[in-house]
């Protein structure tokens, strides 16, 4: 075997045996993942979380959040269906977790699609989330701080297309960037990595990209210290659930039953056949 090979092969058991590690992390200690979310995400964000092992609660009232939050491992912050009243709750809780040293995840839902929104979306980036996560259109409006051509939710970009904004939005912000596509591109402004599993008819299930916001969530609250590594992981671990699931799905309804099943199943044998990251 070639010597880059050999180095390629021996990184991808490197991630592979990382990515199951946190797995088995988040299966044994089953963090309390809070997640302040869009009404359309709210059941497959929770089902994914449980079939991965860890524990969601859907809690936005801002009478709760000073009493909850603190008790939390992560917040996912998903601003899918914002309305004014949502944002104060979502400030204070970022916040909370903040101070009580807990991490915190930003899902930008259409971030470029109105003033409204990306003003709100700019406004949490400056509360310090540990990751933002998002489409190759979203990441872009957040880098420029300008909106941008967006399908509503759907991106009008490539993963790709977005690497540099992805790398410049994370020196600014101080956040792992991860930018969801046919490749996931996961940078901490210098290093960036590829994740390549998944399956595209994941784009045929709405909430698939909240549900994996949600996932890294889980695995950054086992592992906060290597938030980049933890991301690469969750992204990998629920395309590869993606694939698991597309082999026994006839379409977008069944996938989303056998993708969470396929999740609950996941053993370390399928983890280290299947897991593929690149280094960019």
């Amino acid at each position: 075997m070639e010597p880059s090979n050999l180095n390629k092969e021996q990184d991808q058991n490197s991630w592979a045996l990382n990515a199951w590690t946190l797995l088995s992390k988040l299966r044994d200690q089953s963090p309390l993942i809070q997640c302040i979310t869009n009404f359309v995400s709210m059941d497959l964000m929770a089902n994914t979380l449980l079939s991965a092992g860890a524990s969601p609660a859907m809690i936005h009232s801002i009478e709760e959040i000073q009493d909850f939050t603190p008790l939390i491992h992560a917040l996912c912050i998903n601003v899918g269906t914002l309305s004014p009243a949502w944002l104060p709750a979502m400030r204070e809780a970022a916040l909370v977790a903040n101070k009580a040293g807990k991490p915190w995840i930003l899902d930008p839902v259409a971030a470029g699609a109105s003033c409204f929104r990306l003003k709100a979306c700019l406004e949490l980036v400056g509360l310090k989330p540990s990751v933002i996560r998002g489409n190759g259109s979203e990441i872009i409006a957040l880098s420029k701080a300008s909106l941008g051509a967006t399908k509503g939710v759907d991106s009008s970009h490539e993963s790709m297309d977005a690497m540099e904004a992805a790398k410049s939005l994370a020196q600014s912000s101080g956040a792992i960037v991860a930018v969801s596509g046919a490749v996931d591109i996961i940078t901490d402004g210098h290093r960036v990595v590829g994740a390549h599993n998944g399956v595209s008819m994941l784009q045929k299930v709405t909430a698939t990209g909240c549900a994996v916001t949600a996932l890294i969530a889980a695995f950054v609250a086992v592992d906060p210290l290597h938030a980049l590594e933890a991301t690469a992981s969750a992204l990998s671990i629920f395309g590869i659930a993606g694939e698991m699931g597309m082999d026994m799905a006839k379409g977008p309804a069944s996938l989303r039953m056998h993708l969470i099943d396929s999740l609950y199943n996941l053993d370390q044998a399928s983890v280290s056949s299947r897991l593929k990251v690149s280094s960019l």
